[in-house]
């Protein structure tokens, strides 16, 4: 009976997760439209060579894990520290609705939020070039093709949208830990910080591993949307915004070639599940009961 039960999410995985990996094929291959994909000829590893020999090469991997690592960084310290305050919060309705406002963004799509930032950052109608930087005395900025500032900017925009979704996360996990660790801490005379320090933050630190090994997978796969639609493809910007994800569209457009986005896709995985399985492997190391698995 347990596995009849079982057999339909197993069908359902082989047909959703695991036969279209068998397209995985079309990396090494030169696809003729005529032929199909399994007349077209073989091209070994020539559709995996353009990502390393172009020129751009550099700037797309190293913008793609600067990035990301800093992500990383920053969706980890700062929805952490969110989490705590409000869990401190007395009045339970502010706390609920600090929490709403701070995941309204993580809906909106990235179409959205590069009309709202365009809103900010319009060269003539912009609330910073209309409105602030006049009322500070300074000049205007273009924006869209001063390539200095984007570094922040796409940083803040990622931590801005993402943050709502990592605090909650975070906040179920402390809302988790049994309030008698709490009680016994404040009978023995201990501060609000030294209980973080010594109960919130160690108990909850299994759900901060996984969240950040989760992410570590996803350190060679840029966010399509932040990087192409925000900076509205502006070519100036492209030094400081062109990551492997933006580099495949741009090259599929031009080229029209599946190959070569199929190539970068198996490339970006393969390294993730590396990733991941060094990192778990270090964590295990460390404290077997932090590992993901």
């Amino acid at each position: 009976m347990f596995y009849a039960m079982m057999l339909p999410a197993v069908i359902l995985l082989v047909i959703n997760n695991y036969i279209p990996m068998l397209g995985i094929i079309i990396a090494f291959k030169t696809i003729n439209y005529q032929d199909g994909i399994l007349g077209s000829p073989w091209s070994g590893m020539k559709n995996f060579e353009y990502l390393f020999a172009s020129k751009d090469s550099y700037i797309i991997i190293r913008n793609t894990l600067l990035y990301n690592s800093l992500f990383i960084v920053l969706n980890l310290g700062l929805p952490l520290a969110f989490a705590l305050m409000l869990n401190e919060m007395k009045n339970r309705f502010l706390s609920k609705l600090h929490q709403t406002i701070m995941f309204l963004p993580y809906f909106l799509s990235m179409i959205v939020i590069s009309y709202l930032v365009y809103g900010f950052l319009s060269d003539e109608r912009g609330y910073f070039n209309g409105t602030l930087l006049p009322a500070m005395g300074l000049e205007p900025v273009r924006w869209y093709f001063t390539k200095e500032v984007w570094p922040v900017i796409l940083p803040i925009i990622n931590t801005w949208k993402n943050m709502g979704y990592y605090t909650v996360v975070y906040m179920a996990a402390i809302i988790g830990i049994d309030e008698e660790y709490y009680e016994a801490a404040t009978i023995d005379g201990a501060n609000k910080w030294q209980q973080m320090k010594k109960i919130t933050i160690p108990l909850i630190t299994p759900v901060i591993t996984i969240m950040t090994l989760l992410q570590i997978g996803k350190i060679f796969n840029a966010d399509f949307g932040l990087f192409f639609q925000v900076p509205r493809e502006s070519g100036a910007l492209f030094p400081v915004t062109n990551v492997i994800d933006t580099y495949v569209y741009r090259t599929f457009l031009t080229v029209g070639d599946i190959g070569l986005s199929s190539a970068a896709g198996l490339f970006q995985s393969v390294v993730g599940f590396v990733l991941v399985f060094v990192s778990n492997w270090i964590v295990r190391r460390i404290n077997p009961e932090n590992a993901l698995f």
